[in-house]
């Protein structure tokens, strides 16, 4: 889960963003914010959801080679049924998937694992998207065949070869859809990692952005605050990072149950993280201050 430092820096470098000169609505700014403050750990969560696909693909290629064997035989039966002709349609349907599947998985496999360029990271998600766009749509292909050929009893004999050659296809999709969305699947020890890297991404975000709009919020007193123990003071004269290290120390010394030492000494090593030299001084000095004056 995300650490509360985590928390705090990413609030600070958004804080920070959002008030520089000219700088963009807080609400248009989230989402390009979240693809950069994200983009390591998305690439890490990437990387290890292909690791994950790759494993389970292991063994497919003799799976499909024997549904490819059996096919011949169930769509010469189909051909002899006039009225299995949506059968038959849906079959060589699942093949044509089927490739596409198999270059949807290429796709993955021909991108680069180890470049940290940001436009790769972005070429593995939307190969990712697409890939289990795909395996979607096929394990929906070959749900039509089956049940459709359940309701033909006369065929069931003659095409259960490659009913269960599909059906052992479809197994991997099982498999996929545990990969695709881990967080439904607790009970999967093996998808622990996946869990847990897309839960620290959703739970920073979340948290983050819930801070966020508590000190935006409060910022007009938050700057009387400051106005009050700070001489001179004018927000624009102030170092853009040391304005929203003390805007957050503000907020959660008047706002929040946080011990006002735990506080200050966060901004500390807030401001000793994004600031200048003298930034933690200063930072120090104000935020004391203002503790003193709310107990």
């Amino acid at each position: 889960m995300a650490s509360r430092r985590q928390i705090r820096e990413a609030v600070v470098q958004f804080l920070y963003c959002a008030d520089l000169e000219g700088g963009a609505d807080p609400t248009a700014l989230r989402e390009p914010f979240w693809d950069f403050i994200t983009e390591a750990d998305r690439r890490s969560l990437h990387l290890a959801t292909f690791r994950t696909i790759h494993h389970l693909a292991h063994g497919r290629d003799g799976r499909l080679q024997e549904f490819h064997g059996r096919m011949q035989a169930a769509a010469a039966h189909l051909a002899a049924w006039p009225e299995a002709e949506g059968l038959q349609r849906e079959l060589a349907r699942i093949a044509e998937l089927e490739a596409a599947w198999s270059s949807a998985l290429a796709v993955l496999e021909r991108l680069p694992r180890d470049d940290d360029d940001a436009a790769v990271a972005e070429r593995f998600s939307a190969a990712l998207t697409a890939f289990f766009l795909m395996d979607r749509e096929l394990a929906a292909s070959r749900r039509r065949f089956l049940e459709g050929l359940a309701d033909v009893p006369a065929l069931r004999g003659p095409l259960e070869a490659v009913a269960a050659s599909v059906r052992r296809l479809q197994r991997i999709s099982d498999r996929l859809r545990m990969v695709e969305e881990p967080a439904q699947f607790p009970e999967q020890a093996d998808l622990a990692k996946l869990r847990d890297s897309a839960a620290a991404i959703r739970t920073l975000r979340q948290q983050t952005d819930a801070l966020v709009d508590a000190v935006l919020g409060h910022k007009l007193a938050i700057d009387a605050t400051l106005a009050a123990v700070v001489e001179n003071f004018a927000p624009e004269r102030i170092d853009p990072v040391d304005r929203a290290v003390l805007r957050l120390g503000t907020y959660e010394l008047l706002h929040t149950a946080t011990p006002p030492k735990v506080v200050i000494n966060e901004a500390i090593e807030l401001a000793r993280c994004f600031g200048t030299t003298d930034s933690h001084r200063f930072v120090n000095g104000v935020l004391d201050r203002i503790a003193k004056q709310a107990s």
